[in-house]
């Protein structure tokens, strides 16, 4: 059966990332007084950034009754404007190695093209028009985590970008991406193909314990796995 569509993550799958996310991610815990190493935050930064954010207050606060939903709220706020910041005017914002020729080679083998992320739709939006992807053509579809009820690792972007694409069938897609929850997003999506990529966060040692079907060094493999 032929892929028709392939959906990428965005920091460290397409666009480089040099912990970037994870630096904002600290920052905004700091604010509120949690000092979190990055070493605790890297293996959630594929996660949906409120759920990742719960997560870390669960490990660092000790009075549960301090986690309350206005306390994750002001945190991701203070997440989404460092993001925001960042992705506007950092000057080094590039896609990785070979991303935007795989998108074109992509398109000219007829396949369709979605991005998805763990960040929430303003973020992403603010990444895909600094590099111009819809305008260049590159991309079919964009999606935020807070545009489906549930984020990765459940399979609820997949799905809507499948749906918009007009595919009904998940064995007809490819999922790409950095973390252990990029896998498991597309292994919960029944995906054909389940991409591990080692230009982001995860090595491949740590990607192979989530036992994709394939892991890669370079985003251009994808167009062998698909012709193979």
């Amino acid at each position: 059966m032929s892929i028709k569509l392939v959906v990428f993550d965005i920091a460290g799958t397409t666009v480089k990332d040099d912990h970037n996310v994870s630096k904002a991610f600290q920052a905004a815990l700091k604010k509120y007084q949690y000092d979190v190493p990055l070493e605790r935050i890297n293996p959630l930064m594929g996660y949906e950034k409120n759920e990742a954010i719960t997560q870390m207050l669960q490990l660092h606060e000790t009075d549960k009754e301090k986690i309350t939903g206005s306390l994750v709220d002001a945190i991701h706020r203070e997440f989404v404007k460092q993001m925001i910041h960042f992705y506007q005017f950092e000057p080094g914002i590039a896609p990785l190695p070979n991303v935007e020729e795989t998108f074109a080679e992509l398109h000219r083998m007829g396949i369709k093209i979605g991005i998805n992320t763990g960040f929430s739709r303003d973020i992403a939006d603010t990444i895909v028009e600094r590099l111009q992807w819809i305008e260049k053509g590159l991309i079919d579809e964009v999606i935020g985590s807070d545009e489906v009820e549930l984020g990765r690792p459940h399979p609820f972007m997949i799905r809507k970008i499948m749906k918009d694409c007009a595919i009904t069938d998940p064995l007809e897609v490819m999922k790409v991406g950095d973390t252990e929850v990029d896998v498991r997003e597309g292994q919960n999506a029944g995906c054909h193909y389940v991409i591990g990529v080692t230009t982001g966060i995860f090595t491949r040692e740590e990607l192979e314990i989530y036992n994709p079907t394939h892991i890669i060094d370079d985003i251009a493999q994808v167009i062998g796995i698909i012709n193979q």
